[in-house]
């Protein structure tokens, strides 16, 4: 049986070790490890999968803000979302996905972006940012960089771009 809760601190070394198996490469996850230092970090908004007594995935919800005309608003960046190898296209990152999305809502959180599979990412309710008025800081394909109203009406009136600590230039 697969349970998603929150991250617990002793289990951060398990969590890089998803990460860098996931992408093949350590940039996701010294990304996870360097978000957790910002003064806005959430250990509530980095959830596991935990499959018996395996940590077998990850995913992240780190605070960002639209930078808009009538003001900075504050959304979330999904992101890195990880599953284990061996564990992936077993409903894994699905699930943290749904789980991750109701942690936000609970929080009282109203926008999520993320860059990723439009293909995937779309059958969790994510559109082209571009429709919506928000432009990427990063030189991606337009249908790859997404957002989700967690509260339908959120992003009314709202345009502009995405902004992301810097640290994210990194992955």
């Amino acid at each position: 049986m697969r349970i998603v809760r929150s991250e617990d601190f002793i289990e951060y070394a398990g969590i890089f070790e998803i990460n860098r198996l996931a992408f093949g490469q350590e940039n996701e996850a010294k990304l996870v490890e360097n978000i957790r230092y910002l003064p806005n970090f959430n250990s509530a908004l980095s959830l596991v999968a935990v499959e018996g007594d395996r940590l077998v995935g990850h995913i992240l919800f780190s605070e960002i803000a639209i930078v808009s005309p009538q003001g900075d608003v504050i959304a979330l960046a999904l992101a890195p979302l990880a599953v284990l190898p061996q564990f992936q296209n077993q409903g894994v990152g699905s699930q943290l996905v749904r789980a991750g999305l109701k942690q936000c809502q609970i929080l009282g959180y109203k926008i999520v972006i993320v860059l990723g599979r439009p293909n995937f990412y779309s059958r969790f309710g994510f559109v082209p940012a571009i429709d919506r008025g928000l432009r990427s800081p990063f030189s991606v394909p337009d249908e790859a960089f997404m957002v989700l109203e967690l509260v339908p009406g959120a992003l009314n009136g709202v345009s502009g771009m995405v902004k992301y600590p810097s640290l994210f230039d990194c992955v």
